[in-house]
């Protein structure tokens, strides 16, 4: 039926608590309903007219007088709330067990292999906000030039330096030192975070993060494609979420807006096959900063180009909208948050709009892609609900 499928992750925008939320500390969590509330309601047209106001209340959303996607929501079966969990479980591979977390900092045999592989001994090594940090140490880092070393509730191992004291490429170079020295302890990242300033009050990251990923156990939807000889191309983070693994092609992004314009190059060079986006600005930027009113402005800016992107797709074209966790800025805490994400599907093909449901997990989207291209993934295809 279709010959490309579009996939856009919109990183951290999800849409209620799921039924375990209160086991990661998300009681009522819901990203996108609160964001609006908090800002006296949002207005999204051409989400609305997909779906978007029939998978949950969202304050400000107009009723368009016809629908014309289908929607549903996703739950997400994967222990965990990060960006790797979901995405993987998006393209099929389910979690078994949680990656390692740290709450209380880094065992002292990791910091201790970090400075001898690096020859720096961290600063830092606490859970922290990525702007408080930087607040609290960013200044002793410009007088020593030590790195500093953070986590979060999620499982990552996060490296700040100041791009005139630690250069972004040297920094990529402790990082990968830091992943192979992490590899038995179960972490899911590394992330480099360079950042730039003089003084606390005026540290800013930039976007030179990096995310170096574990490589998934099993083969993803990506590989599972490229296996078959079906054109695969990343836009935004999806090549770190995936480890590099199972593209064809990928463009590198630095905020929502130029993952925008990257995904309709890749739909230029790519006629057929799968793209598959990331945009991260509503995790990056808002959610983690409890930044609603930046939250809000980007989901509108996301809404305004969606019309743009529909003129590039033809009835040869499947595109689907989803998320890969929550980033609720209205709850305590700046980290992810467990719920539901939605789930919206569109093509010029399509001549009814429906329901698809409360689906068991993320991965029925990997599945139905999978099912569109004639190869098998784990998850139950909605491809045969789309009339």
């Amino acid at each position: 039926m279709f010959q490309r499928v579009v996939l856009i992750v919109l990183d951290g925008v999800g849409v209620g608590a799921l039924p375990d939320a209160g086991d990661y500390g998300d009681t009522g969590a819901a990203t996108l309903p609160h964001v609006a509330a908090a800002v006296g309601g949002l207005s999204l047209p051409h989400l609305a007219e997909l779906g978007l106001g029939q998978i949950t209340s969202i304050p400000g959303l107009c009723q368009p007088e016809a629908l014309s996607g289908y929607w549903g929501m996703l739950a997400e079966v994967s222990p965990g709330k990060d960006s790797v969990t979901g995405h993987w479980e998006l393209a099929g591979v389910i979690l078994e067990h949680p990656f390692a977390t740290f709450p209380e900092g880094f065992p002292s045999e990791i910091i201790t292999a970090f400075t001898a592989e690096t020859g720096l001994a961290p600063l830092g090594n606490v859970a922290a906000s990525g702007t408080d940090i930087l607040r609290q140490l960013g200044e002793e880092h410009l007088v020593t030039g030590r790195p500093i070393v953070y986590t979060s509730s999620d499982s990552v191992f996060q490296i700040a330096a100041h791009e005139e004291i630690i250069p972004p490429e040297k920094l990529y170079q402790i990082c990968r030192s830091a992943e192979r020295i992490l590899v038995p302890y179960n972490v899911c990242r590394v992330i480099a975070r360079p950042f730039v300033g003089t003084a606390a009050d005026n540290f800013q990251r930039t976007s030179g993060r990096h995310d170096f990923s574990r490589q998934p156990e099993h083969k993803t939807l990506l590989q599972k494609l490229q296996g078959a000889h079906i054109p695969t191309c990343g836009v935004g983070k999806i090549k770190d979420l995936f480890a590099g693994q199972g593209l064809d092609q990928s463009f590198s992004t630095k905020s929502n807006a130029e993952g925008m314009e990257k995904t309709l190059l890749a739909l230029e060079k790519n006629k057929s096959g799968l793209v598959m986006t990331n945009l991260v600005d509503f995790d990056m930027l808002y959610g983690h900063r409890l930044d609603c009113v930046g939250f809000a402005a980007a989901l509108t800016e996301f809404d305004g180009w969606l019309p743009q992107l529909k003129q590039s797709l033809t009835k040869d074209d499947l595109w689907i909208i989803t998320a890969d966790h929550g980033c609720d800025p209205t709850t305590p805490g700046t980290d992810h948050t467990r719920e539901y994400v939605p789930l919206l599907v569109w093509s010029a093909a399509l001549s009814q709009a429906g329901t698809l449901g409360v689906r068991r997990t993320f991965a029925d989207v990997g599945a139905t892609v999978a099912e569109v291209f004639g190869i098998d993934c784990t998850g139950r295809s909605f491809l045969p609900e789309l009339k």
